[in-house]
Formats: C-alpha cells, sequence, structure tokens
C-alpha cells in the first residue's frame, strides 16, 4: 500500500506482515439511522473535522505503524473522503452483526501480531490523547487481557455498569436491563474504549455469541472471558461523549467549542460573547486579538496581533496580518496585510490577497485580486481577475467588468490611480500609473500613464420636456 492511500479489505483478507507492537481499531461500521442524513454517521463534522478524522488525530501520538478503519455502510464514501490519511487501512464489516462481529474481522488481518489492540469508536469524538495514552500504558503494565476505560455519569440510564474492585480489577459488567434495584445505583459505566492483549483476544473472538436480544455479537461479552480484565475511571465523562443523533452531536460541539475558546482565552484572545461564536479546529490566533459577538472562524485561519473581528463576520481559510479590522464581512481563501480595515458588509472571495494599509470598505466584493499597499475601495465596487497597485483610490461604483461571456480577463491599474465615480473598466484592459478615471465612463482600451481618460456620452437636455397637461397623473 503506498503512501496516502486506504486499502479496502474484505472479511477473507490475507495476513498483513508489518505491524508494531500497537494496532488500532476504529469501529465505523454503522449507518447512523438516527441522525437521518445521507452522509455517514463517522462523516459529520463538529469544530469543521469529521468525527473518525478527530478520533485518527486523538491516537496520533500513540506512533502505531498501523490503523484499521472497520467499515459497511457507505464504505466507499468513507474511503473517498479518507483516501489521504498515510497508513490507514480500511476493513470491511459486512454484514454489520454487532461490535464484536467488527473485531472478528481483524482475525485475518492480524495474523501473527503479538501486541495490544485499541479499539475506538468512530462516534466518539472528544477523547484526549494523554487519555489514550494512559489506557495504553496502565494495560500494559497490568498484564491484563483488557484495559478498558469507564465514566461515571450522572444519569447513567442504558449504559452497563462496572463493579470493580479499588485497584481497578473488574468483577463484572451488567447492562442497565439486567441491573437489580441495588445494582442500579451503581453509576460507573463502560465507556466502550478497549485496550487488547491480541494474543489472548484472538482466543476469545470465535467464541462469542449472539444469542441476546438483539441478535448481535457483542464485544462487552469478551471482557468477562478474560482471567484479569481492568478499567481507568476517566476524569472528565465528556471525553467519552457518543454522538447517536444530531441533539448530541450539537451538545458535542458545544463542548468542543468552548475547550478551543478557553485554550485561545488563556493565550490573549478576547470572546466578548462566547457562545455566539465558532471556530475550528484548525484556527490560530495571535495575542490581543478581540472577536466580538456571532464572529465564526472556519477551516485553516491564522489571525495576527491585536486584530478585532466582528461583529457579524465569517472567516474561511484566510490569513490575517497584526491588527487587521473586520466588521459584519465575510472573507474565504484570502490573504490579508497588516493595519487593513474591512467592512462594514465587504466580501472578499477566494485568492484576494489585500496588502497593508488599506481600506476595503460598505458592500465592497473582491474576487482574485491583488490590492497593493495604501489603497482604499471604500464602497460599492465589484473588483474580479484585478492587480490594483499601490496608492490607489477606488471610487464608489467603480467595477471591473471581467467577464465577456465565455472567459475571465484581466484588469491591471498602475500605482496612484483614481477612478471616479461609477467607473466600469472592461477587461482585459490596462490602467498605467497615476491615471484619472472621470465618474461615469466606461473604457475599453488600455490607458497610458499620468492621463486623464473619460468616456461616457455627452450630456443632452432637452427643455420644456414636461408638459402638465399631457403627464398629469
Amino acid at each position: 500500500m503506498g503512501e496516502g492511500r486506504i486499502e479496502l479489505k474484505p472479511v477473507d483478507s490475507g495476513p498483513s506482515t508489518n505491524f508494531s507492537m500497537l494496532a488500532v481499531a476504529i469501529l465505523a461500521a454503522g449507518k447512523g439511522t438516527r441522525m437521518n442524513s445521507a452522509l455517514p454517521k463517522v462523516l459529520q463534522k463538529i469544530a469543521g473535522n469529521s468525527l473518525v478524522e478527530r478520533v485518527l488525530a486523538s491516537c496520533s501520538d500513540l506512533k502505531p505503524d498501523q490503523y484499521f478503519l472497520i467499515v459497511g455502510h457507505q464504505a466507499e464514501l468513507v474511503r473517498e473522503k479518507l483516501v489521504n490519511i498515510p497508513k490507514l487501512e480500511f476493513v470491511l464489516q459486512e454484514p454489520q452483526n454487532g461490535t464484536g462481529h467488527a473485531v472478528q474481522q481483524l482475525i485475518g488481518v492480524l495474523k501473527g501480531f503479538e501486541g495490544e489492540l485499541l479499539v475506538l469508536n468512530g462516534d466518539v469524538p472528544l477523547l484526549q490523547p494523554k487519555t489514550i495514552q494512559k489506557l495504553v500504558d496502565e494495560h500494559r503494565s497490568s498484564q491484563a487481557g483488557v484495559t478498558f476505560l469507564s465514566a461515571r455519569l450522572s444519569e447513567p440510564k442504558g449504559y452497563g455498569r462496572v463493579f470493580a474492585d479499588s485497584q481497578g480489577k473488574v468483577e463484572a459488567i451488567i447492562e442497565d436491563r439486567d441491573c437489580t434495584d441495588s445494582q442500579l445505583l451503581n453509576n460507573l459505566t463502560n465507556a466502550g474504549i478497549y485496550c487488547f492483549n491480541w494474543k489472548k483476544l484472538i482466543k476469545i473472538l470465535p467464541r462469542l455469541s449472539n444469542k441476546n436480544q438483539q441478535g448481535e455479537i457483542y464485544l462487552t461479552d469478551a471482557v468477562a472471558m478474560f482471567d484479569k480484565a481492568m478499567h481507568i475511571e476517566v476524569d472528565d465523562p465528556n471525553e467519552v461523549s457518543g454522538i447517536n443523533d444530531r441533539i448530541q452531536m450539537a451538545q458535542c460541539e458545544a463542548l468542543l467549542q468552548r475547550q478551543l475558546q478557553n485554550y485561545w482565552m488563556k493565550r490573549g484572545v478576547t470572546f466578548i460573547d462566547p457562545k455566539s461564536c465558532t471556530l475550528s479546529q484548525e484556527c490560530n490566533f495571535g495575542s490581543d486579538v478581540i472577536v466580538q459577538p456571532q464572529t465564526h472562524f472556519q477551516g485553516n485561519c491564522l489571525i495576527g496581533d491585536g486584530c478585532h473581528i466582528g461583529p457579524g463576520t465569517l472567516i474561511n481559510n484566510s490569513k490575517l496580518g497584526n491588527n487587521v479590522k473586520v466588521l459584519y464581512s465575510v472573507i474565504h481563501n484570502s490573504k490579508i496585510g497588516n493595519e487593513v480595515l474591512i467592512g462594514p458588509f465587504a466580501h472578499l472571495r477566494p485568492e484576494s490577497k489585500v496588502a497593508k494599509n488599506c481600506k476595503v470598505g460598505n458592500f465592497v466584493e473582491i474576487k482574485k485580486s491583488t490590492i497593493g499597499e495604501n489603497s482604499k475601495i471604500n464602497h460599492l465596487s465589484y473588483l474580479g481577475d484585478a492587480e490594483v497597485g499601490c496608492d490607489v483610490n477606488i471610487g464608489a461604483g467603480t467595477i471591473t467588468a471581467n467577464f465577456d461571456g465565455e472567459r475571465k480577463h484581466q484588469t491591471t491599474i498602475g500605482n496612484g490611480c483614481k477612478t471616479g465615480a461609477n467607473s466600469v473598466l472592461v477587461a482585459p484592459i490596462i490602467l498605467g500609473s497615476n491615471v484619472t478615471i472621470g465618474a461615469g465612463s466606461t473604457l475599453t482600451k488600455n490607458i497610458p500613464s499620468n492621463s486623464l481618460a473619460i468616456g461616457r456620452a455627452r450630456q443632452f437636455i432637452k427643455e420644456e420636456w414636461f408638459d402638465p397637461d399631457r403627464d398629469q397623473n
């Protein structure tokens, strides 16, 4: 398998030969029926990343040589979305007959493997790397057959209860429906995150049965078959929150947003109203940044020192320099220099570059254009496919007419130019340096430097045009 490719393996795959002492399997075969979505549950996104991408990232610090994603429902779509993740292999579970059945699919794939198998769930996206590391370390030191994470829940109804001694050795896991009244008082639950000794597990997997009310093979049943099973209680139960529907997804999103915002607030960012703002995992902020209400950062954003963003602003995959101010505006895939003022109600579309000390004002749209230093586009203008020099003043209502019905064309505006209000520059067109455009002009030819260009119809006046007898209402 080449770097960055994923191999989809059927159930009867032959053995692989290059494994580390830790293999990771992520369960991602379920339909996610309660999501009511055409998209598989594990591909749903929170904070800009899919659930399964977040799970993969959470265990990357362990540096296992191989990851397995056990898929079933819409397997090819999942594969397509994750094809660029290195060292990731798919194992196909067909049909989907429970968590135990999912791990049984690894019997042929992990033939000859003698290390630990870490089993994660593709719909549990908040698990922290340090928690996973602790699970693996304590499992290895205890020499147990299995060590799993447990969580103490304030409302444990529906979860299997964990009964263990003070050393963490598990005596039993009893499902909620099978607990006595006194056992239901125990709020220590199984979080469903396991680290197995594979040599021991492989002897148990064929013995798992589907003789239960659901007719499925459960990995939970394997725990009772080990001579020694251990549990580790997580410090924060939110880490092991699973997602089964959009309500739970919104709850996880809120938890993650709070974590991200708290992280950046501790590093010098002010969120005036954190609950009304969102950011992605890939965002990075400088110090003394102020984020006003209803402001959202998506994708890979880099915000420099001293920026003042919002209110009512969306920034997507963009880089902003220092001391940039953005008000009620949208910026997509663009690069903004230092000391730039943007808005209100500006829209910077992809591949726009604005140099330092510029002003992009009210109702201005810029697309795939470069704006030089100290230039001003104060209001009501559209610049598309344009190269604008330094110290340029774009008058209100200036338009670069860049599309001829078939192709886009370039407009070049030299340093020091001034366009009058309501000017139209029909591309392709080049303006030299220090060109002045008369208001209301429509220009179609190149203009040399140091010129005045006026291209409008002569004013015509017909007196006594209004006839009160004819034009009465």
